[in-house]
């Protein structure tokens, strides 16, 4: 049968609507008051925002045309059209594909009744069930409540999880990326701690449970958002992990962070081309720790002459200061790096630190990410802060993380080990992991200077008694009778340290112990994980991602 072309042009005259309807969403409303008031504040449009994060042309919308249109009743004709407030679908970063969702401030501060319920949690479900990482472009409220809504709806309504039960599920199974680009407010702020990164714009972003309104009517506290919500806040409290000063600066740190993140946890991190040769040996190392032991060195230097040349990525610079924590490569295999600031109270682990710890574990051992343990650690914090900040408490959850954790883990003793930190930070917990120490380790139950202190506490008041001086000498005999026995060759003598290497050899070391992981561990830990879970990507029991 042959059918007349005119049968057809139902089909055309649909396709034309459709490209009607998506190129007044896709156009900049130049003319519109939340538009100009974005544009004004030096943010950029959400879609502008979109294409400086992926991919060039690797967009594909998911909900292209969701809104609120009007249409003329008589003639179809569609008068306005008010776009949802949150835009999502697939991407590509770095030719891996990701599902991005992003909230357009412009249409009612991103509140629900300005957009489509639903859109938002679809796509946290598409990237958890696509296996792909997701990445959230924050700015609003994401889809959370506003008043307006009760007067449209007719009434008051209990709250539900508005889709954070959607990204909750999506972080057991992929990274899950977040960019604060304005005020992140209520269900916006949940979906900012539940991301296993987050950044903020310095003076662009704030972030709180609830705003300065709700605030001053609730607390009588007169705050401006940058006050009550602001990045020196959020930095220096662990709610945020990283800190820049532009839009693209962020984007360009979440193509990093996913770089070294397999795209789910059904597959191992990628691996990138490098150049940099694994036998290569740095004198530097050798001169790198003082032989003063109260001396501080910089252990962002050392770390950068063991790993790939430019692969190091810190996160969480600025909390948590006492210890360092990142992503690395060596021979283009990412690893996470963990170790103590000495130029930050000595490197002793305070609440903030614990935390970071311990998060920053839970991320690599969930991706399947190995570490290198670079350990200087002279203890938990001690005094009346320490004990008000519940250290040992939180001390306990980083110790925790380091037991429990399943991929492999390198430890290299660099200079300190003491105390109860030291028992699971520098024990290899039954030969699962590796361990080795340089020439420059100091270990035990407390740091022999101030246990000198206490085990000769009487003899050394007796000599103050005659004079300063007395003190003093028979403190140095004291100490030249214990130098010799802190030597770390005595205790590889005795096996109590598996091997004293050379710290120039830390880089080859490193490279052989890695890559054997890759061969051979990681890609069991992954069959493990898979057979947890079922078809549609969610466990079979128990909760998924621990925050």
């Amino acid at each position: 049968m042959i059918f007349e072309s005119t049968e057809f042009d139902y089909l055309q005259e649909r396709v034309a609507e459709l490209r009607g309807q998506q190129g007044i969403i896709r156009r900049p409303p130049v003319d519109d008051p939340g538009y100009i008031r974005q544009k004004q504040a030096g943010k950029l449009w959400v879609r502008e925002r979109i294409d400086a994060l992926l991919d060039k042309n690797s967009f594909f919308e998911i909900g292209s045309i969701t809104g609120k249109p009007v249409y003329d009743e008589k003639t179809g004709e569609l008068i306005s059209f008010v776009p949802a407030n949150i835009i999502t679908g697939w991407g590509k970063i770095d030719g891996r594909k990701i599902f991005v969702t992003a909230d357009d401030f412009s249409v009612r501060g991103g509140h629900a009744d300005g957009g489509i319920a639903g859109k938002a949690p679809h796509g946290e479900t598409l990237a958890r069930k696509g296996r792909v990482p997701l990445v959230r472009l924050l700015d609003g409220s994401s889809g959370g409540g506003s008043v307006t809504t009760y007067l449209t709806t007719g009434s008051t309504y209990i709250p539900t999880l508005a889709g954070l039960g959607q990204s909750l599920d999506a972080m057991a199974v992929v990274p899950v990326a977040s960019a604060l680009l304005g005020p992140v407010v209520g269900l916006a702020a949940a979906k900012a701690v539940t991301s296993h990164f987050s950044i903020m714009v310095k003076g662009l972003s704030q972030f709180f449970a609830a705003g300065p309104p709700v605030v001053k009517e609730a607390t009588f506290e007169n705050l401006t958002k940058e006050e009550l919500g602001g990045w020196e806040i959020h930095a220096r409290n662990g709610s945020i992990d990283n800190v820049v000063t532009t839009e693209l600066e962020a984007f360009q740190a979440i193509r990093t962070f996913l770089s070294y993140l397999p795209s789910s946890i059904f597959v191992l991190p990628p691996a990138v081309p490098y150049t940099d040769p694994r036998d290569r040996r740095e004198q530097e190392l050798l001169d790198i720790i003082p032989r003063k032991r109260g001396r501080p060195y910089d252990i962002r230097r050392l770390i950068a002459l063991i790993v790939d040349a430019g692969s190091w990525f810190e996160i969480g610079e600025t909390w948590g200061r006492n210890v360092v924590c990142g992503f690395a490569r060596l021979e283009g295999r990412s690893l996470g790096v963990i170790s103590s600031d000495c130029k930050v109270n000595g490197g002793a682990i305070d609440a903030f630190g614990a935390q970071k710890i311990a998060r920053f574990i839970h991320l690599c051992d969930h991706f399947h990410v190995p570490v290198l343990n670079l350990l200087d650690q002279p203890g938990f914090a001690i005094g009346s802060l320490a004990e008000r900040m519940a250290t040992i408490r939180h001390g306990a959850t980083a110790m925790v993380a380091i037991y429990n954790a399943t991929v492999p883990i390198f430890t290299i003793v660099i200079r300190r080990a003491f105390g109860v930190a030291a028992s699971v930070f520098a024990d290899p917990e039954d030969g699962k992991n590796y361990r080795m120490a340089w020439p420059s380790a100091d270990w035990g139950s407390l740091p022999i200077e101030g246990g000198v202190e206490a085990a000769y506490k009487r003899q050394l008041e007796n000599a103050a008694q005659e004079s300063p001086e007395a003190r003093e000498k028979l403190m140095m005999d004291l100490m030249g009778q214990f130098e010799p026995v802190r030597n770390p060759l005595r205790n590889a003598n005795k096996f109590g340290v598996e091997e004293i290497i050379d710290p120039r050899d830390t880089r080859p070391l490193a490279c052989d112990w890695l890559i054997h992981a890759y061969e051979h561990v990681l890609p069991q830990l992954v069959t493990l994980t898979a057979a947890n879970y079922g078809h549609d990507s969610k466990l079979s029991s128990g909760r998924g991602y621990k925050l």
